[in-house]
């Protein structure tokens, strides 16, 4: 028989492990993940390379790591940092006290998806007269808006963008709102490329048709307003724009916070009211939430909070200004080689490439990149726009600009010799006939064998592959829905329990 308590199964061991060995797995563990500091990925994390800020968010989070944000009435002191940032992020987008949008409310969440699912529950239960609601937004938002309509059950109506502009036409999105529709949205700036689409012109076609417009600033509007007031030509998008009744930002992008909190504001206490959910018909509790979380930890909130008023407006300006002329010279490096062109010139703190005809393939130009040091993100194609490499800038990379242009030019140049990668003639036919329902179990462990993904259990082959380009360019040869599926099965086979230590 089995002793259930001896039994060991991944974390969980027999006796306990010692504090100091259990830190060194976990840094062990850490040892195979990208670098989060040091400038040179560019993606997922934002470093703004500040001395002793990193310890500052830690003590603060361990301070307040266990309290609860279900009761405000038990712990105050949350409630009295959540209502901090808001005011804060407020401030900075255009509300407050002698502005346009004086009684502008809040609530902060664990991250800009969870902001954009609230923004849409909080426009589609307004209506409880609309049946069948739906949500209008360019090509180009972000994909948690076809989230939180999958799982509000709300339908998508997307507004194509212009691949010369890389934004919807304004004109295109006011003919595409229906009686249906309960929310427009758009981007400032937009994740993939980094423009400002056209908020004033969107969110007046809304308002006309009285329909609430969603500004998704969750990226890169914390730094927006500071890169106008350095004086670049950042279009107006905040709450000085009529119409726009409601903004995302997240406070864990570039306001350089820990993971994850984001803030999303409502113009009135009258736009967010929709957004809570409360319940009093059981025996327990009365459960009353601004947010999806019900106990939610207040240690990314007290991580926030510690960071924001330590910055304050001055550095936050410094850090724009730092990360502006960061923008500039990758821009610069990227103009630089032959066989690359910008998606867009810069206007936030994206810098977008593709390649020109007779140039690189970019998946190898990736994996060329990483080679050397530096972490980027490829982008499949879409809807006749190219696949194309985004570098999402931060402060940290100010120090790293000088060395980035020559590593992307000897990048280019390998990947020219080691040429585009080539699918099997048999692996291009069956992408081009397979459905997402004709993928079988067995299918999809052939081909992730054959691109080297997600190594057997005990073995001592990775997850994933050193080099990506392949799977990459099997990807981009699929059609959307495809891709989705593919990327859900590999990633499955990916998320295995460990049941023994190693």
């Amino acid at each position: 028989m089995i002793d259930e308590n001896r039994v060991e199964a991944g974390a969980l061991s027999a006796a306990g492990v010692p504090a100091e060995r259990v830190l060194a797995e976990v840094r062990q563990l850490r040892g195979a993940d990208r670098p989060t500091h040091g400038g040179r990925l560019f993606a997922y994390v934002y470093d703004p390379a500040v001395p002793g800020l990193d310890e500052l968010a830690a003590t603060a989070h361990r301070e307040s790591a266990h309290v609860n944000g279900l009761d405000p009435t038990a712990f105050p002191s949350l409630l009295a940092m959540e209502n901090a940032l808001v005011g804060a992020a407020g401030r900075v987008l255009g509300a407050g006290p002698g502005t346009t949008a004086p009684d502008v409310v809040g609530s902060v969440t664990s991250g800009g998806t969870e902001s954009l699912i609230l923004a849409v529950k909080a426009a589609r239960d307004a209506h409880p007269e609309i049946t069948e609601p739906r949500i209008l937004v360019p090509s180009s938002a972000h994909a948690a808006f076809a989230k939180a309509a999958h799982y509000l059950r709300v339908a998508l109506d997307v507004v194509p963008v212009s691949p010369d502009t890389l934004r919807p036409d304004p004109a295109a999105m006011a003919a595409a709102i229906r009686p249906e529709t309960v929310l427009v949205a758009c981007s400032a700036p937009s994740y993939a490329h980094g423009v400002v689409d056209p908020v004033t012109q969107i969110a007046a076609a809304a308002a006309e048709a009285g329909v609430r417009c969603h500004v998704d600033a969750c990226f890169g509007g914390w730094t927006l307003p500071y890169l106008r007031r350095l004086g670049e030509p950042v279009p107006a998008f905040d709450f000085a724009v009529p119409g726009v009744t409601s903004i995302s930002v997240d406070l864990h992008k570039y306001a350089y916070a820990p993971k994850g909190v984001s803030v999303l504001l409502h113009r009135d206490a009258t736009l967010r009211a929709p957004q809570y959910f409360a319940y009093a018909d059981w025996p327990g509790y009365t459960m009353i939430n601004p947010v999806i979380a019900s106990t939610r930890s207040g240690g990314p909130i007290a991580a926030a909070y510690a960071t924001v008023r330590h910055l304050g407006d001055d550095g936050y300006l410094r850090l724009a200004a730092v990360t502006r002329d960061a923008v500039a010279g990758l821009a610069d490096a990227v103009r630089a080689v032959d066989g690359l062109r910008l998606m867009a010139e810069p206007e936030s703190t994206v810098v977008c490439f593709t390649a020109t005809e007779g140039g690189p393939d970019l998946f190898v130009l990736v994996d060329e990149l990483t080679a050397r040091g530096w972490h980027t993100q490829p982008q499949l194609s879409y809807a006749g726009l190219p696949a194309s490499v985004h570098l999402t800038v931060t402060a940290a990379v100010a120090p790293r600009v000088a060395e980035f242009g020559p590593d992307l030019t000897d990048a280019v140049a390998a990947a020219r010799s080691a040429g585009p990668v080539r699918l099997p003639a048999e692996l291009t036919a069956l992408v081009g006939a397979l459905t997402p329902e004709a993928l079988t179990p067995d299918l999809v462990v052939g081909l992730a064998a054959g691109l080297g993904l997600g190594g057997e259990p005990g073995s001592d082959a990775g997850p994933l592959p050193e080099r990506m380009a392949l799977v990459n360019t099997l990807l981009d040869a699929a059609p959307s829905a495809l891709r989705e599926r593919l990327l859900v099965e590999f990633v499955s086979l990916l998320q295995r329990p460990t049941w023994a230590p190693s």
